[in-house]
């Protein structure tokens, strides 16, 4: 049964920016198990701009494919069986969705009630849309899949974006020690004052003995990369004997090569495995919640833009790659 209509965003072929639309599409009442999210804010993930290129590890629905992982928003109605959301209550999504069918570019979504999050508390609708997928991924690609520990060094590449910042504050804050690698220096202030112990500028500097440098010529413990294709074999050389390397983003669309230093540990990392998991989100929920609570957790939020028809103009800014932490756009 359709209730109503939802502006929402869609896309007809791969390509730029430019290929995406805004059409008003058919609303269904939320079946059961579904909530209707009103939505108040998008945060944008480089795996959309992939999505919509059509350079992710799965392909957009064509045509008419929707875009979009992560949102707060207000329910506005649940459907039978949802005993965890009611109406008027804030939530945030990102959990186990399929972004061509069930992306979130919208000012309304009906959502499978495992993709939808109670807000924490405290957080407005900005900051609440660049949370999840950044910590989420943080969490559970260093500390449950690369079992980074206090007093550990991990070197975290593409270090200004969301999952970036959020890698940064979550290794800070279990005492570990984070380095960050980005490509020129114009970001370094702002990557030390979100937590970064040391700060390397590969455009200029040598990442691999900048590490060694820092660590006494030791190497890192981990090395958490959101870049993979054939540089990951140079990086995984920061890493310490019997270190860990966790690939969990392939920004270069490259074939990825293996490690040239052994032993090394390599374990890949998807986030939308991990979050699919009910354990999964639990103890992400919990390990957020806490940070957010106690301030060490600080979302990073680059530039908002007003309304959805800006959307095209926030991924343009996306793929310049200037800014760091979470781009915004408000409902």
């Amino acid at each position: 049964m359709t209730t109503n209509t939802a502006r929402t965003v869609l896309f007809d072929e791969v390509g730029g920016p430019e290929v995406l639309r805004i059409e008003e599409v058919p609303l269904p009442a939320p079946g059961p198990g579904e909530v209707l999210v009103r939505v108040e804010a998008l945060g944008l993930n480089r795996a959309e701009a992939l999505f919509r290129s059509g350079t992710y590890y799965y392909p957009p629905r064509l045509p008419a494919s929707r875009l979009g992982y992560e949102a707060s928003g207000i329910v506005e109605a649940v459907g039978e069986g949802v005993h965890a959301h009611s109406p008027g209550d804030a939530v945030l999504t990102g959990p186990g969705i399929e972004m061509g069918a069930q992306g979130v570019y919208a000012d309304r979504v009906v959502l499978p009630a495992a993709s939808v999050l109670a807000r924490p508390a405290g957080l407005d609708a900005v900051t609440a849309a660049a949370t999840w997928l950044a910590y989420s991924t943080a969490y559970g690609g260093m500390l449950e899949t690369g079992g980074l520990r206090p007093g550990d060094h991990v070197v975290i590449s593409a270090a200004s974006s969301g999952v970036g910042v959020a890698a940064l504050q979550t290794a800070a804050r279990i005492g570990a020690v984070p380095i960050a690698v980005t490509r020129g220096g114009g970001k370094r202030q702002q990557l030390l004052g979100h937590g970064a112990a040391l700060v390397i500028a590969s455009d200029t500097e040598d990442v691999v003995e900048e590490v060694r440098r820092f660590t006494d010529g030791k190497g890192a413990e981990l090395i958490f990369d959101a870049v993979g294709g054939p540089g990951l074999a140079e990086l995984s050389r920061a890493a310490t004997t019997d270190g860990t390397v966790v690939p969990y983003g392939f920004l270069d669309q490259r074939p990825m090569l293996m490690p040239l230093n052994w032993p090394v540990t390599v374990r890949g990392y998807a986030n939308g495995h991990f979050d699919s998991t009910p354990g999964g989100v639990r103890r992400a929920g919990a390990f957020i919640a806490s940070g957010l609570r106690d301030g060490t957790f600080r979302p990073a939020v680059a530039e908002v833009f007003e309304g959805l028809d800006r959307i095209r103009d926030a991924h343009r800014l996306m793929e310049r790659n200037d800014h760091v932490g979470k781009i915004v756009v408000k409902v």
